[in-house]
């Protein structure tokens, strides 16, 4: 029996390999992936487009079934979808026709919590994200930055085990992006869930993680570990370090070789475009 006192939230992928598609359009996306996530820990999964993250992120949530090896968090396999492993999207996915307060209390709603506790709950997750003064809102009325700012409250409300994120600020500007960063990781300090954070972006996966996991091109694999072992809490200032920037080309060798050898100059700190563009065509 597990210890009550055992930290919840830890990953155990072994041997794993997804298909996708059907009959001769079936191809492997994701190729004997093992590794393990820490209770509490921020994982960085990093690699090019198409490389299968997203499918690996799928079979965490329980939405793909594997081929071939398995997964457990605390020792339990997953055999589908569950409020304990919650995803956020790079597209938010609320509901236009509620408020946000309705929004983010939905899940709570669909497990017959009443209403006045469920709305106080939401109210304290919307504090959290800096959007009480926005509860009566509908969707429409938002930024972007505010709209995911709510589908991490509505994930947050479950206290899940495991955060799963898949490219969450991929369509945001610069600065708000930068902004969502900071703030995911001040949430994460006070809720210490386990996250997993997809993106290709190198600047933002060496601002977020604890630990980067690089992925080759299609079939998946893992093809280096990278500790990220910055001093917590992090600031925009981090990314102009000597450090940062070493680690950055090494992730820049892993990924695309020829534009590891531009010079350092090029590689710009978050938000600047020239980086930015370098990272989006990888």
């Amino acid at each position: 029996m597990r210890d009550v006192n055992e930290a919840l939230g830890r990953i155990a992928i072994d041997k794993l390999s997804l298909r996708v598609g059907a009959g001769a359009q079936a191809f492997e996306a994701v190729q004997d992936v093992s590794l393990t996530v820490a209770p509490g820990e921020f994982v960085c999964l990093l690699g090019p487009s198409g490389c299968g993250k997203s499918t690996l992120l799928g079979a965490l949530a329980g939405h793909l079934r594997p081929s071939k090896g398995g997964i457990t968090v605390d020792g339990v396999a997953i055999d589908g979808p569950h409020a304990e492993r919650g995803l956020v999207f790079q597209h938010h996915t609320l509901f236009p026709w509620r408020r946000v307060i309705d929004n983010v209390a939905f899940g709570l709603k669909m497990q017959g919590v009443g209403r006045s506790e469920r709305r106080r709950r939401a109210l304290e997750l919307l504090a959290m994200v800096g959007l009480q003064d926005f509860a009566e809102h509908y969707p429409a009325q938002l930024s972007g930055g505010m709209k995911q700012r709510v589908e991490i409250a509505r994930v947050l409300i479950n206290h899940p085990r495991v955060m799963l994120m898949d490219e969450p600020f991929g369509a945001l500007d610069a600065q708000t992006r930068l902004m969502m960063q900071q703030l995911l990781l001040q949430l994460w300090a006070k809720i210490r869930t386990t996250i997993v954070f997809i993106t290709h972006d190198i600047d933002e996966a060496l601002f977020l993680a604890d630990r980067i996991l690089v992925m080759s091109p299609r079939p998946g694999r893992i093809i280096e570990e990278i500790k990220v072992d910055f001093a917590r809490p992090r600031d925009e200032t981090l990314v102009t370090s000597e450090h940062f920037t070493r680690l950055k080309r090494r992730c820049l060798q892993l990924l695309h070789p020829a534009t590891a050898e531009l010079p350092l100059e090029r590689l710009s700190p978050l938000g600047a475009e020239p980086a930015r563009q370098l990272q989006f065509a990888i």
